[in-house]
């Protein structure tokens, strides 16, 4: 699905990442965990083509993202931040709609076939009731969620999401990480999520992608968990055996 080969990553003069390789496959949920500063956004920006690489190659489907044009990536990546929309006459639907742009005509006209996906979107993403509401009025999570229905109504293998959790009260940050994670099962799709939420992560995804700065070390969430690297990287004291423990059961369960 998304592998990176080799790849160097900086910013300004700084290196994030050096020789870094892994692969990222369908139907699983992946957390990109790092310290503050090490390049998160960085990296979610250069495997959707926002950003260049300094060296090596991200591929998608055994192609270049390089070399892959804008609307081939819009059919293939859909890019999920933190910046809210809020403009005014513009409807939660009307939102989900933009994700339709990559197969619509050059006035952005909607087929029947457009407004079934936008529709399945918002049944997926649990917004059906938030339709018509405008934007402007929703909630940070209600926000969040109508984003995701914009990504989902692109018809994506992947999705990527810049810290997604943040300015969300706790019970919001899992109950929009749980959603991710089935899509990621249910639909098929690689997503890939940065985040601090250590206990989220640790306890949803699928695996952990750790920047480790000049490294990237990724491992399925349990081995990860067992590693230490978290331990180590974040502080012994930040993440305890004892929540190490409840993570690998929630996870297991």
């Amino acid at each position: 699905m998304i592998e990176l080969r080799d790849i160097t990553l900086s910013f300004g003069s700084r290196t994030l990442l050096r020789g870094a390789s892994t692969r990222f496959t369908r139907g699983s949920m992946v957390a990109l965990l790092g310290r503050n500063g090490t390049g998160k956004s960085t990296l979610l920006r250069a495997i959707a083509s926002l950003g260049a690489v300094q060296g090596g190659e991200i591929r998608i489907n055994d192609i270049n993202v390089a070399s892959m044009s804008s609307s081939q990536l819009a059919r293939v990546i859909a890019f999920v931040n933190t910046e809210r929309i809020d403009v005014e006459a513009l409807t939660a639907h009307d939102l989900v709609a933009i994700g339709r742009a990559p197969y619509t005509d050059w006035m952005g006209r909607l087929k029947a076939a457009d407004e079934e996906a936008i529709r399945r979107a918002m049944r997926i993403a649990g917004i059906d009731h938030l339709r018509d509401r405008n934007v402007t009025t929703l909630s940070d999570g209600e926000c969040q969620r109508v984003m995701i229905a914009r990504a989902l109504s692109q018809d994506t293998d992947v999705i990527l999401l810049d810290e997604p959790t943040a300015f969300l009260d706790l019970p919001n940050r899992y109950e929009l990480c749980t959603l991710l994670r089935r899509l990621a099962h249910d639909e098929g799709k690689c997503i890939i999520f940065s985040t601090h939420e250590l206990d989220i992560a640790l306890s949803l995804a699928d695996s952990i992608a750790l920047i480790d700065t000049p490294m990237l070390r990724h491992m399925p969430t349990e081995e990860m968990i067992l590693s230490g690297d978290i331990e180590r990287l974040f502080d012994s004291h930040y993440i305890s055996f004892d929540a190490a423990s409840r993570a690998i059961r929630l996870h297991r369960e």
